[in-house]
């Protein structure tokens, strides 16, 4: 990415941990609001995002524009009660919904949370997440995506937002430009048998390089019509 000298960069990280968060809030004297200062925008994950837990809690008393993962199994009600939480009041740019539902679920999952957050009066910006919901375990022990998945995931949140006429606001991947063997398929052609060659993450695997230039391309190919 090219930024020319004075652009602003900002940064985001899930808030993980409430403790450490809370260490780095500040209140603005200006505005009188409370801010997390660790990053521009923080979000919770799936597992993380409990009504009454200790990350909602954090998240909805800090001004910055704040993120949610929207798993599978996520009811109407459930993301209605989430959403008025962290946006009573309806703010534009305020919070960020990333579904990460899975390839086989997006088409039958997604169109309802659009719908209810949509008629709640939310502004919210959807992202997808197409890694986490296709996570699988390869018969060497590797965990592991599959490019394909990826890809499908990609094409059922357009498809959802085409039909809903709500728009698609972003992807949200985990990539690398290192030429690593930890997703499976695409351009690459990594196969279960090479995961073991150049296996360097220590959490979750990494699309490549060549891997994220396929999603890239299909992701262009859908906001012109060219890909369903």
């Amino acid at each position: 990415m090219l930024r020319a000298a004075g652009d602003p960069v900002h940064t985001s990280h899930e808030a993980l941990v409430p403790q450490f968060e809370e260490a780095l809030v500040r209140r603005d004297p200006a505005s009188g609001r409370w801010y997390a200062a660790s990053a521009h925008l923080l979000w919770i994950g799936n597992r993380t995002r409990r009504l009454d837990g200790a990350h909602v809690e954090l998240l909805a008393g800090v001004a910055n524009p704040v993120g949610v993962k929207v798993g599978p199994g996520t009811t109407p009600a459930d993301l209605r009660a989430l959403c008025a939480r962290l946006d009573p009041e309806r703010e534009p740019g305020r919070l960020l919904l990333i579904s990460r539902m899975g390839a086989g679920r997006i088409r039958a999952e997604l169109p309802p949370l659009l719908a209810a957050v949509r008629a709640a009066g939310h502004p919210a910006v959807w992202a997808c997440d197409p890694m986490h919901g296709n996570t699988v375990r390869a018969a060497s022990g590797h965990k592991t995506r599959r490019v394909g998945d990826v890809l499908a995931e990609i094409s059922g949140f357009f498809a959802a937002h085409r039909a809903a006429g709500t728009r698609p606001g972003g992807l949200h991947l985990e990539l690398t430009g290192e030429d690593v063997t930890e997703c499976l398929g695409g351009s690459a052609g990594i196969t279960e048998d090479r995961l073991g060659e150049r296996y360097e993450t220590a959490c979750d695997p990494r699309l490549n390089a060549s891997q994220a230039v396929d999603v890239a391309v299909h992701t262009a190919w859908l906001l012109r019509g060219l890909a369903a």
